[in-house]
């Protein structure tokens, strides 16, 4: 149900706030809106006779955000992004088959986008947005369908569909590997390590794994598994690493097992979706497309 119409202003009151509050100017605001002065100043007007609170204190030729006016300024902001993202969908795609991905860094640009022409080859219909997101989010504010969730199976609020684990694999140059005549885990103890740091105790749970002791493990922090890669590549230090993301430095032979010992991560790749949304056609179709590439990349014989 529809809020009452007292608590809905129209978009010309409030695109005339927004913009004289992101400015700070009446001035500015009218120049933006192709508007005059006095105009935008008698739309705020009637906004805030509307909502009976005031939103700007009045100081000679200034004015100046109150403390309710500064947050409803925020609100308002993200709401009209919204509707302007959702307008600008519609217009891309009259016929409504907007899907908007949230997705990981390297496993969009690596696994995910080589792959996504195969897609829409069969569902033609069908015009995907990607946007990166790191770290979950909430679905009711934010204009995401679905988004790939690398973790454990939690996302309140939404549903989760397991795509695949994740195999690591300690990788370096050919070269690194030589000068540093790696041949036992131990050895791992002795070179620079490269780090993610949304995964700080990887090379710990990997050392436990292969039943070594240590003490500090130090080293470059990385905020993405490919500029860690490539800085493995150059010879910086060996990197742990997924292996399905790495498949092509491996057979091109700029990335080597520093040591062939290979670590399944107890977290898995999902795709989210919020529980509304599940019956969407658009993102109905992507599930369904995604488990058969997952099942693909398990049984390429398939």
């Amino acid at each position: 149900m529809l809020p009452a119409r007292r608590f809905l202003p129209s978009l010309s009151l409030l695109t005339a706030f927004e913009a004289a509050a992101r400015t700070g100017s009446v001035t500015a605001a009218a120049r933006e809106l192709d508007l005059t002065q006095s105009a935008v100043s008698r739309q705020i007007k009637a906004l805030e006779d509307q909502l009976g609170v005031a939103l700007f204190l009045r100081e000679r030729q200034t004015i100046r955000l109150t403390i309710a006016g500064d947050s409803y300024a925020r609100e308002i902001r993200e709401a009209l992004r919204r509707i302007s993202s959702a307008s600008l969908n519609l217009r891309a795609n009259p016929l409504g088959g907007t899907l908007n991905l949230a997705i990981l860094p390297t496993f969009g640009a690596r696994w995910l986008a080589p792959r996504l022409g195969r897609f829409l080859a069969v569902n033609p219909g069908i015009t995907i947005n990607l946007v990166t997101r790191i770290a979950p989010f909430d679905f009711r504010l934010d204009s995401i369908d679905a988004a790939i969730h690398f973790g454990d199976a939690v996302w309140p609020g939404a549903d989760l569909t397991l795509l695949m684990q994740e195999e690591t694999l300690p990788a370096c140059s050919p070269d690194f590997k030589r000068v540093h005549a790696l041949e036992t885990p131990e050895d791992l103890l002795g070179v620079p390590l490269l780090h993610l740091t949304t995964r700080p105790d990887a090379w710990e749970r990997w050392f436990r794994q292969a039943d070594v002791s240590f003490g500090s493990l130090h080293g470059m922090l990385f905020d993405q598994f490919a500029t860690a890669s490539q800085a493995a590549i150059g010879g910086l230090g060996t990197a742990l690493l997924p292996t399905f993301l790495i498949e092509d430095e491996l057979k091109r032979g700029e990335l080597v097992p520093a040591i062939d010992r290979r670590m399944t991560s107890s977290q898995r790749y999902y795709l989210a979706m919020p529980k509304e949304r599940a019956s969407y056609p658009p993102l109905v179709a992507f599930r369904a497309w995604m488990l058969d590439e997952v099942a693909l990349m398990r049984d390429p014989g398939r």
